[in-house]
């Protein structure tokens, strides 16, 4: 009754603030698999899915106000899609895959959506890991191989000597948390996307697998933050 409760204050217009205070004990409470069980619904998803500015819409991620939101409404999902098989028809359903990676591509072009993206890439992950069917809707449809590439690209910061040559900044400061939090998201999503990849059949896929594979030996130079998060990062 307390998530359905909740969920019904966020269907209605109100203040920021509020809004996140609901979706921050929505996210405590959505690990629980047992008080998932009631709300797991349509409607409930629809509901963080429009929280989270998970839509076909055109209109720039350009509301700081609302980034609170949107990122908390991003960890409910994860939580509630991870724990709940009604959630992971769900989204197959409502086509989650489609407008994640619509908001993805919204933040290649916006500043100070570092942890939209990384939420952004952590349910893009948990969905390409708990269904086959997505994994061939992104490499086939969505463009997921090359979107996932440039997320991982752009939190490296990587630049290019030559075509498939990245430079090497030995003297360069160690990553961000943030961006090697990134960084690892973009990697995991990707490991699942390429996994039945064995076989590249045009030249357009031979050039994104040489791309990814320059990216790839930048980031075994790249270090984090710490030893741990270097470690976790290779």
């Amino acid at each position: 009754k307390l998530c359905e409760g909740i969920l019904n204050i966020l269907e209605k217009d109100t203040k920021t603030s509020c809004q996140v205070a609901c979706l921050e004990a929505l996210r405590i409470l959505s690990r629980d698999k047992k008080v998932l069980v009631p709300v797991t619904t349509k409607r409930n998803m629809q509901i963080l899915m429009r929280l989270a500015k998970l839509d076909t819409g055109e209109e720039p991620l350009d509301r700081v106000s609302e980034f609170p939101v949107i990122v908390e409404a991003l960890k409910c999902l994860c939580n509630i899609i991870f724990n709940s098989s009604v959630a992971q028809k769900l989204s197959l359903e409502l086509n989650l895959a489609a407008v994640l990676c619509h908001l993805l591509q919204k933040c290649k072009a916006q500043q100070l959506v570092g942890d939209i993206k990384c939420f952004g890439l952590r349910l893009l992950f948990l969905l390409s890991l708990l269904h086959t069917d997505i994994r061939s809707q992104l490499r086939q449809e969505l463009q997921g191989v090359q979107l996932l590439t440039q997320a991982l690209e752009s939190s490296l910061g990587v630049r290019w000597k030559e075509e498939y040559k990245a430079a090497e900044d030995r003297d360069r400061p160690p990553l961000s948390l943030q961006e090697t939090d990134c960084a690892i998201e973009a990697l995991k999503a990707l490991f699942n996307v390429t996994l039945d990849s064995w076989n590249v059949h045009s030249k357009n896929e031979s050039h994104q697998f040489r791309y990814m594979a320059a990216i790839l030996r930048h980031c075994l130079l790249t270090t984090g933050p710490t030893e741990d998060k270097t470690e976790e990062l290779h």
